[in-house]
């Protein structure tokens, strides 16, 4: 996903995804990694504003206010019993000016 010319701003902390509300169990990867969801504000270039959750693999680096570079983001579509929307995944979130220096 072409991320060039979208603004990212992270509204909420990072925080381990639940997997189980009941029981408190956290979602992790393949390796035994805690996978993280930011929820971040996402502005494209004619100013619509959407809020979107990222899922990521370990805890980066950014805090709520952040201007937020995404690496490797990507969309999917799931579908379940009916209902269906978009899940967003990146291989890193950096703050915007750490990213420039890259």
């Amino acid at each position: 996903m072409d991320v060039s010319k979208l603004t990212i701003t992270c509204v909420k902390a990072p925080r381990p995804r639940v997997l189980n509300r009941d029981t408190g169990e956290i979602k992790t990867d393949k390796n035994g990694n805690t996978v993280y969801e930011v929820t971040v504000s996402v502005e494209d270039e004619v100013g619509r504003i959407e809020l979107v959750k990222i899922g990521i693999t370990g805890e980066p680096p950014i805090k709520a206010g952040d201007a937020v570079h995404a690496v490797g983001l990507l969309g999917y579509v799931w579908e379940i019993a009916g209902k269906w929307g978009i899940s967003y995944r990146a291989t890193a979130l950096l703050p915007q000016q750490e990213a420039a220096s890259v």
